[in-house]
């Protein structure tokens, strides 16, 4: 492809993957168990969530729908590169590249939205139990999450956009194992100054604000339930620190990664393994898996699946 009289380049190589043989092995089966973990558990927190009456409350429709988008999120960039593992040149091409940074973003700020309402969810059920069904309903539920899943794509359009405008004339390696705003703008053959700044508010800033937001609304939770401490705030405060374990495990690293200019940030693919490896695989044990209720659920899933 030619732009100008500039040639534009048709492909990424990705480098971010070892090269000798014993260490694509070793990787291969780390993260095809991770991949696998992954897509069986959330799998079985949504089967079980939607099968179970028991489970229709709020918290469990919020998790069911935080369960499709990781499956969703991880399989952005899993399966490339495990495909990417197993052969001999690890390239991807210019328009899959901008795909796959696309839905990338796409599922990650719609992740980040859901998290930030199922702090709602929780902030409401312990501050205001009274009030819960009525302010929780199944439509507000639904808009809320449909909120979650419209922001998401309209942060990542502009993403995309912004990345998207630049000439990328050469070079053509990313030293990461999949394509990214910051690696790949970083190869456009023009000054990003203002690009870089524009992308960095954009994704930055919102990981900050909902990790402000998550975080003031959990001490917020934690103030209101120190002075009645019944078993059942006992629980919530077991609940409120799980969910802020999973916060940080997938915060920190984006505003770490998006909240600087580009230009001056060290490539460290290994910080990009927590948001969208490590913290996918966390989610159903933290959030689900750890309730008793979802135990009995899944126990009662497995004894009519075996009637058959």
């Amino acid at each position: 492809m030619v732009l100008g009289n500039v040639s534009r380049v048709t492909e990424f190589i990705l480098l971010g993957l070892p090269d000798t043989r014993e260490l694509q092995v070793l990787f291969f089966t780390f993260f095809f168990l991770a991949y696998a973990m992954v897509l069986l558990g959330n799998l079985l927190i949504i089967v079980t969530v939607r099968t179970d009456p028991k489970l229709s409350s709020p918290m469990y429709f919020l998790l069911c729908n935080l369960s499709f988008i990781d499956i969703c999120y991880t399989s952005v960039t899993s399966p490339r590169m495990l495909a990417d593992l197993l052969s001999r040149k690890k390239a991807i091409a210019f328009e899959d590249c901008i795909v796959q940074l696309f839905f990338l973003h796409f599922f990650g700020a719609s992740e980040m939205f859901l998290l930030t309402v199922m702090t709602y969810d929780r902030y409401t059920a312990i501050c205001k139990p009274l009030h819960y069904t009525a302010i929780m309903s199944r439509q507000v539920c639904w808009a809320l999450v449909l909120a979650c899943w419209a922001g998401g794509f309209l942060h990542s359009i502009v993403q995309t956009l912004l990345t998207i405008q630049l000439p990328f004339c050469g070079p053509n390696t990313i030293d990461n194992y999949f394509c990214d705003v910051p690696p790949v703008i970083r190869l456009a053959c023009t000054d990003i100054y203002v690009t870089e700044w524009l992308i960095a508010s954009n994704s930055g800033l919102v990981s900050l604000v909902c990790f402000f937001v998550l975080v003031g609304s959990y001490t917020f939770i934690l103030v209101t339930v120190r002075v009645r401490l019944t078993e059942g705030h006992w629980k919530a405060l077991s609940t409120c620190a799980s969910h802020m374990m999973v916060v940080t495990l997938f915060f920190v690293p984006c505003i770490f990664i998006y909240l600087q200019p580009f230009s001056t940030f060290p490539s460290d693919k290994h910080i990009y393994v927590i948001p969208t490896v490590f913290s996918p695989v966390m989610n159903p044990f933290i959030y689900t898996l750890r309730s008793n209720e979802v135990k009995a659920s899944m126990r009662r899933l497995w004894k009519r699946c075996r009637a058959f």
